[in-house]
């Protein structure tokens, strides 16, 4: 079994390419350079993770498929007004089995585009039941969700996104924990240009490093 080496540069430029010339033709006789430049390290990084992942959250669902950890490079355009056939991105997401993260659970997720990359953790769109639990979470157990977002006050490295209810909602909590108490959802992200290490072996380490630091989150938002 091949050990993750990093994404090749030509991964970008496939994609870009793939997504200009939207056609199903040009993408099946060019489908060795997908599986090559984009599939394989794809799954090659998951299996990479795995061990670490699991560590994190023994439900992790690490299988290396495409709709399962991996996303599809084709698009759904039933529902979308944008019709080209294929993403001009590609991502992976590490969620429990059987549960919608968009909605249900966090998830951790790493993404590649054609202007960089990011990484990192949270909800795609939370319902208002999770977030109402999530609330609750913290005005029942303050001090321990403050230990566990101590990490944006030592570091830059993530940033937290996610829209805002217009009205306030009543909070007894000061300071930082404002900032989350009134999200309609929320996810954090790292952010970062194209550089050495997504073309690097360097980029399993890296993951890794990121997601155990918001690993004691993910643990706090699925135990409430």
């Amino acid at each position: 079994m091949t050990a993750f080496q990093g994404f090749q540069r030509g991964a970008i430029r496939f994609l870009i390419e793939n997504q200009e010339r939207n056609s199903k033709p040009w993408f099946e006789s060019h489908r060795s350079m997908y599986d090559s430049l984009l599939l394989d390290p794809f799954r090659q990084l998951i299996r990479e993770m795995t061990p670490a992942m699991m560590a994190i959250d023994p439900e992790f669902d690490m299988k290396p498929a495409i709709s399962r950890t991996i996303s599809r490079i084709y698009r759904d355009t039933r529902f979308t007004k944008e019709k080209s056939l294929f993403r001009d991105t590609m991502w992976l997401v590490i969620r429990r089995l059987g549960q919608d993260w968009k909605t249900s659970v966090p998830a951790f997720y790493f993404e590649i585009m054609p202007k960089g990359y990011r990484y990192g953790m949270g909800f795609y769109q939370a319902s208002r039941e999770v977030m109402d639990r999530f609330r609750e979470g913290i005005d029942a157990k303050p001090q321990q969700f403050k230990k566990a977002v101590q990490f944006l006050e030592e570091s830059d490295r993530f940033t937290l996104n996610g829209d805002l209810y217009k009205r306030r909602l009543p909070c007894e909590h000061a300071g930082g924990i404002q900032n989350w108490y009134q999200r309609k959802s929320f996810y954090l992200s790292c952010e970062r240009d194209h550089d050495d290490i997504l073309y690097s072996p360097r980029l399993v380490e890296d993951l890794i490093d990121g997601f155990e630091i918001l690993g004691p989150l993910y643990r706090f938002i699925v135990t409430v």
